[in-house]
Formats: structure tokens, sequence, C-alpha cells
């Protein structure tokens, strides 16, 4: 039986969802939060398929869900991106929160843009948000696009 591969550098979970405020997360992650011999492993989380009826939530339970055919390697291939880490993608089905909560276990960060909603609303983290800084088991950044801008090294 072989040993695991010991880790040598960070890994650095991301929750994307092909929105801006996603890419402004997974953007910061590549850019300014990881190094060489890092990982990071961008998240996108779909829903299951689970109706709740007669609420607004029967139709987007967790709000935008990538269309069927939507790849998230090619997302973010076409975001060009050049970074000295390594790069992981994964599709997952169930609660956002709780996924990436999950993957937050044998993670050193855990990076999140902010919610989509208008100006009053963006005083308040977004459910999932909420409860990713609350039960992650590593550090979190919420990150908003504004932010991820001014913080892009020269």
């Amino acid at each position: 039986m072989t040993s695991p591969k010991p880790r040598t550098g960070r890994v650095i979970v991301v929750g994307t969802d092909g929105t801006t405020r996603g890419d402004a997360a997974l953007r910061w992650a590549l850019d300014v939060g990881a190094h060489a011999g890092d990982v990071v492993r961008a998240i996108l989380v779909r829903p299951r398929d689970t109706l709740l009826p007669g609420t607004s939530f029967a139709i987007q339970p967790h709000g935008r869900v990538p269309e069927a055919g939507y790849s998230l390697d090619d997302h973010i291939a076409g975001l060009g991106i050049d970074t000295a880490a390594s790069l992981e993608t994964r599709t997952v089905h169930g609660d956002p929160a709780t996924e990436l909560v999950t993957a937050s276990a044998d993670a050193d960060l855990l990076v999140l843009g902010t919610h989509r909603g208008g100006a009053v609303s963006d005083l308040v983290l977004g459910s999932v948000g909420r409860e990713c800084v609350r039960f992650s088991r590593c550090p979190v950044v919420v990150i908003t696009p504004e932010a991820a801008h001014r913080l892009v090294p020269a």
C-alpha cells in the first residue's frame, strides 16, 4: 500500500457559478490568493432537481443556475487567467452552502463572491455566504467584483 503524497502547497476552494461575482472570486483566488504549488479547486454546485410547491423557489431554488451544457472548464478557460497554481474544477449536485462547507474540510481557504442583490441586500451576505462564514472549517474570503479589481497585482 502506498502512502498518500504529502501536500506541498495550500488548497484554496472557490465557489463559482458563472456570474461576474463568482468570476471575481475565482480571479482573486488565482491572481492574489494562490502561489506556485497551491491547488485552486473551483466548485460549481448545481442544485438537486427538487421543487418546493407553492413558492418562488419552485423555479430556481438557489438563484441563477447555469444552463444544461454549461462547462465550468470552458468558462474558466474563457476568462484567460494566468496563474502559477494548479487549477482543478468540480461540479457537484446538492445544496450550495452544504457542499462548499463540506469542501472546506480539506481546504486552507474558501473564497466566495458576494450575494448578487441590490445595494441594500449587498449589506448582508446571501444565504450561501452566510452559511459558509458560519460553518466553514477554514478561513473564508468574500470578494466583491470591485475589490477583486483593486487587489490584482500590477
